[in-house]
């Protein structure tokens, strides 16, 4: 075919709508275009074999930068596809908004490593050999690393800026950039907007040869001593204390083992088993549910109880494929025989914030950090400590970074949000998989010196400050129509919010993004920041409410419910979390329906 007969051919199925226009504009572009003559051939095959669905989820949009970065499908080409240009673009434009932004003359450095995931090693080396083109020096981590080992390689090599290549929990079809700035936290604002600038205005991807500039200094690969660092910087947050405890372990085919494994020993927990199953490194990820490594997922866990059942484990722990997130499972007593069940990433946060407040040394001064959409019990567990939480933040380990340095870290204890992310010490700014996981055996390790579990003393905690259920549930909406459909979604929250919800009066609502909290009479009043595409629907039952947003890093929407009964209200605890349970079904139901999902 004729150049004008694949620019006919674009045409004819727009008009058929076999493709979006915004596709079709795309198409045209990476087909026309000198900067993606690299890849014109492979459109113009597209095109001739009519492959307009795939060409239509590949171009309908232009990848964005969410909470994580750039994230999404693996696809050789299209701007909505995770490639070699748009991953090209996204080195691109982070070189060039650092050399801008730290002007010349500037000692320009950037830390890089990668995960287990298909392509990662092969994105990690385009990213090094672009930033030595731009000038900067690479500190390349070999091999497969954590995420949270390259935000403490970047703030230990005082670097200017780092990229991690992961998409975290996605499916194996995925991948993604994460890019941090000097702190070792995500970009924030303005960075974030000015590095998107830039990667949208990118026209010449250049590259230097990976070896030649490994020759010549320009990328020092420094795994082995970063990794003693970072380990050393874990065990700061340990405290004395038991070590009596049988753990399973599972990376669930990611890179967990390189500094799980490491911190607990060295932590002197010497009866550590990494279940066989699920050890080896895999962008597969064969041997988990739907080859999905998200430790918030309780199905993940029921291959690994049944084998801790088996050997007589006393705590299960998985770590997500870059290991930023932990999952945990316990059995609810110490008695043989006795059921396990897993913790949601709220349970797993208020354990970890009690322990870090019983442990360390508190003065008013010192405060935690959490979302929004985060249980509120993290909040009162800091109130009985006389310490401060700062919970009034989006969702998204950047804002508690920043919060972190706004407060200043010398009195940070503990960061945590809902989706199985958490952090103690100063030694990061992002969540932290090796030093949750030693945090938690400690813990469990000291109950069960006390006779136990986590789940008993979660009980403990609700029995103190109330008793706090959650839920969340994600509906995937992909493609230019899950787009529009999450749109609608939001607004109809955001505008006409259903009356009630489980049986209870909607009594407010607070809007993050236009700033503004409606009362059910309508009357409004200014909200005050943050600022993002966030609904909270307030119940009439106190401590009852709603969240809905669309994922900053998936198409989906997220609805999170929170029930809670107070504590002075207690009298029987498993029918309280009964009753709770319940209320959360009927909360959901009644928001599927109102969504029409």
């Amino acid at each position: 075919m004729s150049d004008q007969a694949l620019l006919d051919a674009i045409e004819s199925a727009t008009k058929a709508e076999k493709i979006t226009p915004t596709a079709a504009t795309h198409i045209r572009e990476w087909l026309t275009e000198p900067k993606y003559a690299d890849y014109a051939d492979q459109v113009a095959e597209h095109i001739k074999d009519e492959k307009w669905q795939a060409l239509d989820d590949a171009f309908w949009t232009i990848i964005p930068f969410g909470t994580g970065g750039r994230r999404g499908r693996m696809y050789p080409i299209g701007s909505n596809a995770i490639n070699d240009r748009t991953i090209g673009e996204s080195a691109q434009g982070l070189a060039d908004y650092v050399k801008e932004t730290l002007g010349e003359g500037a000692d320009l450095s950037c830390a890089i490593a990668r995960d287990t995931r298909h392509r990662s090693e092969d994105f990690a080396r385009l990213c090094a050999e672009i930033m030595v083109a731009a000038g900067f020096k690479v500190y390349f981590l070999s091999g497969y690393r954590s995420t949270p080992e390259l935000s403490f390689t970047v703030r230990y090599k005082n670097c200017s800026c780092g990229i991690m290549v992961t998409a975290s929990h996605n499916p194996p079809s995925d991948n993604a950039v994460k890019v941090y700035w000097s702190s070792g936290a995500q970009v924030l604002p303005p960075h974030d907007k000015g590095i998107i600038d830039r990667v949208m205005n990118t026209q010449e991807i250049r590259r230097a040869d990976f070896d030649e500039a490994e020759k010549a200094g320009q990328i020092v690969r420094c795994e082995e001593e970063v990794d003693r660092a970072f380990i050393d910087a874990v065990l700061q947050q340990a405290t004395p204390g038991p070590r009596d405890l049988k753990v399973l372990y599972s990376p669930l085919h990611g890179v967990g083992a390189t500094c799980v494994v490491p911190a607990l020993e060295r932590d002197g927990f010497e009866n550590v088993e990494v279940f066989a199953l699920q050890s080896e490194p895999s962008g597969d990820f064969p041997n988990v549910p739907g080859h999905v490594s998200n430790p918030e997922n309780p199905q993940v866990f029921d291959a690994i109880i049944g084998h801790a059942m088996n050997t007589g484990a006393d705590l299960c722990l998985a770590t997500d494929p870059d290991c930023d997130r932990i999952g945990l499972a316990a059995p609810l007593t110490l008695e043989a025989g006795s059921d396990w069940r897993t913790l949601t990433g709220n349970q797993i946060g208020a354990l970890l914030s009690d322990y870090v407040c019983e442990t360390r040394k508190l003065t008013p001064e010192k405060f935690q950090v959490t979302t929004l959409v985060t249980t509120k019990l993290i909040e009162r567990i800091g109130t009985s400590y006389n310490i401060k939480t700062v919970s009034d933040l989006l969702v998204g380990f950047k804002w508690i970074a920043q919060a972190i340095d706004a407060g200043g870290p010398e009195n940070f204890l503990y960061g945590t949000e809902e989706s199985h992310g958490y952090m103690s010490g100063t030694h990061v700014r992002d969540k932290d998989g090796a030093v949750a996981s030693m945090l938690a055996c400690e813990l469990a390790a000291k109950l069960k010196s006390e006779g136990k579990t986590l789940h008993e003393k979660l009980d403990d905690l609700f029995w103190q400050h109330g008793v706090h259920a959650e839920k969340t549930i994600s509906v995937m909406m992909p493609g230019s129509d899950g787009m529009a459909r999450m749109k609608e979604v939001m607004a109809a929250f955001r505008s006409n919010p259903p009356e009630t919800i489980g049986g209870f009066d909607v009594v407010q609502r607070r809007d993050y993004l236009q700033n503004i909290t409606t009362k059910k009479n309508g009357t409004t009043e200014p909200l005050p920041e943050p600022k993002g595409d966030l609904v909270i629907l307030e119940l009439s039952a106190d401590g009852n409410y709603i969240a809905c947003r669309p994922s900053g890093t998936e198409p989906k929407i997220k609805f999170y419910m929170f029930a809670y009964t107070p504590a002075e209200m207690l009298h029987d605890l498993e029918d309280t979390k009964s009753t709770l349970d319940a209320r959360l079904s009927e909360f959901e139901e009644d928001l599927r329906k109102f969504a029409g999902v």
